[in-house]
């Protein structure tokens, strides 16, 4: 190439990523203008609480969520405390986004009432929710307590929990990762411009998604963008690690930061393309979800790999090659020098200690690896990842679910967070008797869409029929009918996010549907279970298919098949044992209540596409020597020159998993430890024992089928 295409091409490769940088750059505070935290829009179309909040309009106006206002005094409510609450529903219906508003309603123990504020379709619900804790914050007198819970008041403390993903999270991922690279490195430029190219594939990525999410082509939220932000950088800082530790050797044996620069492209090009092509593809095994929320993670998280690739195959080397000796300063590699010795009697330093005890006892080694880590994994016995409250989604305090125990104590603890129902009219009498004798279900109305209260009450008359439309006034009205269906209203006795209260659905589901084979339920807690078997069911699915896949991307990579198969089972294993401890801690010091079904499918997907990673790096280098120098040495080759870049690498990617815990929302806090965790097992002792022991005992039969598996072991 000329040399001033030496210089010119570099040049434009980092014009081209400073451009991108500038422009995707803002946008990292606008992608909650197309996030959403709404958990029915990340249902199946087929499930039936979608069913039912799509028809819900055809019943009743369209509304928002509800907010449910408690006020409460200890010793019961004076008449003024009423006429405050009274004064508070008028100053709620006059507000704008604020569509309906119920009557002040006592409490039977006299010692709280209830309001419950309609939101109007389309209005910001934090934004909104933030504004009625004002006016009652206004309004309560001295003495009372007052919340805002409901649909609403969880809808706005998890974004408000999420809001620091725009700018913590990163900022704690950055300065735990700049603080790391300065200590292995011992560098002041070096980490300046790894974290530069982990930054601008960051900003492309942002820039990408947003667009897609504004077309509605993917969905975005709140954990979706925090698990893009930490991939990208992790993985982004990984891929730059490899490269890195590629140019400082190739620095050594050429003259030219252009030379220096092909021979490292060609070293490291194979092993970052298969690592970053397997994590994609591992991410992308989500798209077989029926979860909308784990589906959206697919594209979002494979776009974020791809130009966390592309930036450190094009942005780093520009960079490096920019900079060439001097990024390495004060210790800067001299051309000429000689290389570290690896292997035999006159190796120095940890990996050649490593190394020797391989050689010496690599079955020892390996059983003894395989056995402590089967051990962590009982824990998974322990584990119960069917699903949390909404409630305790959030870490930490929540007027919401504060308030939602407040109303549980002097309220049927479903009220304002009905189950709906949809049936055939014709069956109503019947219905009502079926839904009125499931236990746990404490009232129910119907819809009516032109009636100022939006519904009107509908009672079993203990003859096996009902009466509908029986106010306390006396006027009737009837319930509307659409498509020859009804949407009946059940209020239930137990919190709607607990428990108590999921099982009444899957009761009121199995009465309803004896009556009408097409009735539906939806509601707040007929999504959580629905969300929750869906999560299950793609669990089940994804898993045994991202390892498949993974296998067979390992085949074709390794021209093998027994290596392949040693490295998965690692990895499976590795899996276990950080889930199982992951167990133990979230049950035995945490306390939590639980786990989400996707905890276990995005830690294995992440763990088990990032851990391959690293095994990738590893036997790439391992197969590179072992032709050379035969496949023992070649594995003691292998592990003595990747092993001090890629346990650097895991560090960093345990600690950029680790920020993810700085947001205080319970399924980010679990998936950023067992995914730290299992990075580091899979860097100390999976990568840097428990592989390099089966490689070294099985020899050339690792390489089974090709070439390699042919020579002889002293080869």
């Amino acid at each position: 190439m000329p040399r001033f295409l030496r210089i010119v091409v570099p040049a434009l490769v980092i014009v081209v990523w400073l451009g991108i940088a500038s422009v995707g750059g803002p946008f990292f505070g606008k992608v909650s203008e197309v996030s959403t935290n709404d958990q029915t829009s990340f249902l199946p179309a087929s499930a039936d609480a979608t069913k039912v909040q799509e028809r819900s309009s055809e019943f009743r106006e369209e509304s928002g969520a509800p907010a449910i206002v408690v006020l409460e005094r200890d010793g019961g409510l004076s008449s003024s405390d009423l006429t405050d609450a009274t004064s508070l529903a008028t100053t709620l219906s006059d507000r704008q986004d604020v569509e309906a508003v119920s009557p002040v309603i006592p409490s039977e123990d006299g010692d709280a009432v209830e309001i419950v504020a309609t939101l109007t379709q389309g209005a910001e619900t934090g934004d909104a929710v933030e504004a009625i804790r004002a006016d009652v914050d206004d309004a309560i007198p001295s003495g009372a307590h007052g919340y805002v819970t409901g649909p609403a008041g969880f809808t706005a403390d998890l974004t408000e929990a999420f809001a620091g993903i725009d700018g913590l999270l990163l900022g704690v991922a950055l300065a735990a990762v700049f603080v790391i690279l300065i200590i292995v490195y011992r560098s002041p430029l070096l980490p300046i411009l790894v974290l530069g190219t982990a930054t601008f594939a960051l900003c492309a990525s942002i820039l990408v998604v947003w667009w897609l999410a504004k077309a509605d082509i993917v969905t975005v939220n709140g954990q979706v963008q925090g698990i893009l932000s930490i991939l990208v950088i992790g993985a982004a800082t990984d891929y730059a690690l490899l490269y890195t530790a590629r140019f400082r050797e190739a620095l050594r044996d050429h003259r030219t930061g252009w030379d220096a620069t092909r021979a490292a492209l060609r070293g490291s090009l194979e092993p970052i393309l298969a690592s970053g092509g397997t994590v994609i593809v591992g991410v992308l095994c989500l798209l077989l979800s029926d979860l909308n929320s784990n589906k959206a993670l697919g594209p979002v998280a494979a776009i974020g790999i791809a130009f966390s690739l592309l930036a450190a195959l094009t942005l780093l080397p520009a960079l490096l090659l920019a900079f060439r000796r001097a990024a390495f300063w004060p210790l800067r590699p001299a051309h000429g020098s000689a290389h570290p010795v690896l292997t035999g009697p006159d190796a120095r330093g940890v990996w050649a200690r490593v190394g020797r005890l391989v050689a010496r006892r690599s079955r020892v080694v390996w059983v003894v690896c395989t056995v402590g880590l089967l051990a962590m994994g009982a824990g998974l016995f322990g584990l119960e990842a069917d699903g949390v409250p909404q409630s305790d989604l959030i870490i930490g305090s929540s007027q919401a679910r504060d308030g939602q125990e407040v109303l549980a104590d002097h309220f049927p603890g479903g009220s304002g967070s009905p189950a709906q129902v949809i049936a055939a009219e014709r069956d109503l009498d019947q219905l009502v008797a079926a839904i009125t004798a499931v236990g746990g279900v404490d009232g129910v109305v119907a819809a009516v869409k032109d009636s100022p209260a939006g519904t009107v009450p509908v009672t079993d008359d203990g003859d096996g029929g009902s009466t509908a439309g029986r106010g306390a006034a006396g006027a009737s009205a009837e319930p509307t009918v659409s498509r020859g269906d009804v949407l009946l209203e059940a209020t239930l006795s137990d919190p709607a996010d607990s428990d108590a209260a999921e099982q009444t659905v899957r009761d009121l589901r199995t009465a309803v549907e004896r009556v009408d084979h097409g009735a539906i339920v939806g509601g707040v807690t007929a999504t959580a279970v629905d969300t929750n078997d869906t999560g299950i069911r793609d669990r089940t699915l994804i898993i045994p298919v991202v390892l498949v896949v993974i296998l067979l991307i390992l085949m074709l990579l390794l021209r093998s098949i027994v290596a392949p198969l040693v490295l998965i089972g690692s990895v499976i294993v590795s899996f276990a044992a950080a889930l199982g401890v992951g167990a133990l801690v979230f049950d035995h010091v945490f306390q939590f209540p639980g786990a989400d079904p996707s905890v276990p499918l995005y830690s294995f997907v992440f763990l088990v596409a990032l851990g391959v990673d690293y095994n990738i790096f590893l036997m790439t280098r391992v197969r590179e020597e072992a032709l050379q120098h035969g496949p023992r040495e070649g594995v003691l080759r292998g592990l003595g020159v990747t092993g001090g870049v890629i346990t650097s690498a895991g560090i960093v990617l345990a600690a950029t998993f680790a920020a993810l815990g700085v947001i205080p929302i319970l399924f980010l806090v679990q998936i950023a430890f067992v995914v730290a965790f299992g990075v580091l097992l899979d860097t100390i002792v999976v990568r840097s024992l428990l592989v390099p022991a089966l490689a070294y005992d099985l020899g050339r039969h690792a390489w089974w089928p090709s070439r390699l598996s042919r020579t002889s072991p002293d080869m």
